[in-house]
């Protein structure tokens, strides 16, 4: 089964100007996670508990930029992070940064494709 693109990641270097761009531009909704580092939830439609409510788009956030986040990434669900880490490396692709914590909602993690690009991947938290 094909893996879907759930969330995006922008880079920035000045949170407060990023995020009064894309608010006054795209009119998303920017709330910055306390805690978690300067992060901030781009909601980019409507959205309920679970996220979007309407098919046919994603949310993302806004991170400051690092030299393993200089780049928008993309972030792809999984099911299972550590497997999706060992195929990505099978593949010839480089693990950058292993399963980790998001609150308690799940774990992401991210890796270099063939080509150099950074993508994020995500793993839900089931009960």
């Amino acid at each position: 089964m094909p893996r879907r693109v759930v969330h995006f990641e922008l880079p920035y270097d000045d949170a407060d100007r990023a995020s009064t761009f894309y608010r006054d531009v795209f009119d998303w909704g920017l709330e910055t996670w306390p805690d978690a580092g300067g992060y901030v939830l781009a909601s980019t439609g409507p959205n309920g508990d679970q996220g979007p409510t309407e098919p046919g788009f994603i949310n993302g956030g806004l991170q400051q930029r690092t030299a393993g986040h200089a780049v928008p990434d993309v972030v792809i669900d999984v099911d299972d992070i550590d497997a999706a880490l060992d195929a990505v490396e099978a593949a010839g692709g480089t693990r950058l940064e292993g399963r980790a914590p998001v609150g308690d909602m799940g774990w992401a993690a991210y890796f270099a494709d063939t080509e150099g690009n950074v993508v994020g991947l995500w793993q839900t938290k089931t009960a």
